[in-house]
């Protein structure tokens, strides 16, 4: 099944409201039936573009990683759903809710069915008077033979934290590196 993650802190700004991390998710374009697509803009726009959405808040996420569900989550998951599309997008009755949940949670697993922590991303346009969704996954480098896991798949830059008090004082402007080499 999918679940929210959050990699940096940009869904929070990005859209109206974010999901929080380890939600699980459905793609959430039910949420724009019926809506004026062309008239969105700013982060409602955003998150037609490009947000998931978490079944405990309906807030969007920019990715979803496979994850595996146990059966008694799948119901509770089911029931969150239907519970949220009565009481906030008016279902008629929690039999229309609970099919409907259902059918967006086997939609949501079947764009899950990748190994276990595979990133999926979504790109949702509205082409012809229809929502359309394109799909991609982000799976992580293998390892290199003798690779340590900081350095397994080495980028030019890495972050790290530093918790020391008598850490160095130093800086470096890349950006005026850039402009005083050209």
């Amino acid at each position: 099944m999918l679940r929210t993650i959050r990699l940096d802190p940009s869904d929070t700004f990005v859209f109206p409201v974010a999901a929080e991390p380890g939600e699980w998710a459905v793609t959430g374009s039910f949420l724009f039936w019926g809506r004026d697509v062309d008239a969105l803009a700013g982060k409602e726009r955003a998150a037609f573009r490009s947000g998931f959405a978490g079944i405990a808040s309906l807030g969007f996420s920019t990715l979803v990683v496979a994850q595996p569900m146990r059966p008694g989550e799948h119901e509770a998951a089911v029931d969150a759903l239907a519970r949220q599309l009565i009481d906030r997008l008016g279902a008629p009755d929690i039999d229309a809710a609970r099919a409907a949940a259902t059918e967006e949670l086997a939609f949501a697993a079947s764009l899950a069915d990748h190994d276990e922590g595979t990133l999926v991303a979504m790109h949702r346009t509205f082409e012809g008077g229809e929502i359309r969704e394109q799909y991609r996954t982000l799976k992580p480098r293998e390892r290199a033979a003798g690779a340590d896991s900081l350095h397994a798949q080495a980028r030019a830059f890495t972050f790290h934290e530093v918790v020391e008090d008598d850490a160095p004082d130093e800086r470096i402007d890349l950006i005026d590196m850039m402009t005083t080499r050209r």
